[in-house]
């Protein structure tokens, strides 16, 4: 018995016809949406001079203080890599995207954001780091601080692997120290653990005792309310209220800056992984019992610049993928996607949606194949 179908010519071609309209459109939207290049100015020179600068402290205090560099996980030597595990490690983290964001330039591109969000001189911003990334961290103050703009900063400790993982010189540590070294301005507004909860329920507990006694005995506020929309409304009235130790920021922020993967800045909801990251300037809100500050700031139309999917961010933006050695300040060559989906791209996705809609008719008009008559 021969039940082998004919072919069907005729779908055949529709089906070589739909892959050769797929290629074409593609080929002509890398016309009509090209990356752009992002021109180096001179705020953006100064802010990866700055960061830089930042960088060059961290690694000296390391050699001060004794503190050994382990050249196999940071061989740029920054300062700026943890270990992989410590009691202040509360996640996963990739080394390569951990060493991409202590390249200086990433402090240019934050001044770009900032621009394209609105951000200008004598404005405030408030910024949310947790201790994954303490460069991007560096980045968004230097840049702030290249621009005039003031930031409101609440550190978050807990850390995943290869960020401020060193208990010894955790996220805050680094900050004061910069803050010391007049590297950098302005004070942290406050501090929590961070980690499950935002208040370090997923740390040892002993541990977790001696830094809540270590950061109650610190000039800075605490956080340590495990309840999110009480945590998230502390730090709502701080970013737009005048916080007592920054007494230059005041009022409605002017953008907010999410780095690494903070329970209060998050939320709940899984809305927040469709995220891109990057400059967002509208984003889904969630019901407000999942919203974190990113959300709160959202549904206040404020754009949030949303540091996390470092891969991602590299892509979108140009930055070298783990470079050693690290590129010199306002050397790397940034681009950006910020002429995409113009009126071009909306005519070209019509034409490609009703090209594919006649191959598919045509290949359907036909009908459906029809078994022969055994002729066994």
């Amino acid at each position: 018995m021969n039940t082998t179908l004919p072919i069907d010519r005729r779908r055949v071609h529709c089906i070589v016809a739909a892959g050769a309209v797929s290629l074409l459109a593609w080929l002509l939207l890398q016309v009509v949406s090209p990356q752009l290049p992002i021109p180096w100015t001179s705020e953006m020179r100064e802010a990866a001079e700055r960061m830089h600068r930042a960088a060059t402290t961290v690694s000296q205090f390391h050699e001060r203080a004794g503190m050994a560099i382990d050249a196999s996980l940071d061989p740029n030597r920054t300062g700026l890599i943890g270990p992989e595990y410590t009691a202040l490690f509360t996640s996963l983290g990739q080394l390569e995207a951990k060493r991409t964001t202590t390249n200086p330039d990433v402090a240019g591109l934050l001044v770009h954001l900032f621009h394209r969000a609105g951000v200008s001189a004598g404005d405030t911003i408030a910024v949310g780091s947790s201790g994954s990334f303490p460069a991007l961290m560096i980045a968004t103050l230097t840049a702030a601080e290249a621009m005039g703009v003031y930031p409101v900063t609440i550190l978050s400790l807990g850390a995943s692997s290869y960020g401020a993982t060193n208990t010894e010189f955790n996220l805050l540590d680094i900050h004061e120290l910069l803050t010391k070294e007049d590297v950098l301005d302005t004070p942290p507004a406050a501090v929590s653990l961070g980690g499950e909860g935002d208040v370090g329920a997923d740390l040892d507990p002993a541990f977790r005792e001696d830094l809540l006694q270590e950061m109650r005995t610190r000039e800075i506020p605490l956080l340590e309310d495990p309840d999110l929309r009480r945590n998230v409304a502390r730090r709502m009235a701080l970013y737009t209220g005048a916080p007592a130790n920054i007494p230059a920021a005041r009022g409605r922020p002017a953008a907010f800056v999410n780095i690494g993967g903070s329970d209060a800045n998050l939320g709940t909801s899984p809305t927040v992984l469709r995220i891109r990251p990057g400059l967002n300037a509208e984003l889904a809100v969630p019901p407000a019992h999942q919203r974190g500050v990113l959300s709160e700031m959202a549904a206040r139309n404020i754009p949030v610049i949303h540091l996390l999917n470092i891969r991602g961010l590299a892509l979108r933006y140009g930055l070298p993928w783990d470079p050693v050695p690290l590129p010199e300040p306002g050397t790397t060559s940034l681009r950006t996607n910020a002429g995409e989906r113009g009126w071009p791209f909306w005519l070209l996705t019509a034409c490609y949606g009703v090209a594919l809609g006649l191959i598919a008719l045509t290949g359907l008009s036909r009908g459906r194949p029809q078994v022969p008559p055994d002729s066994g």
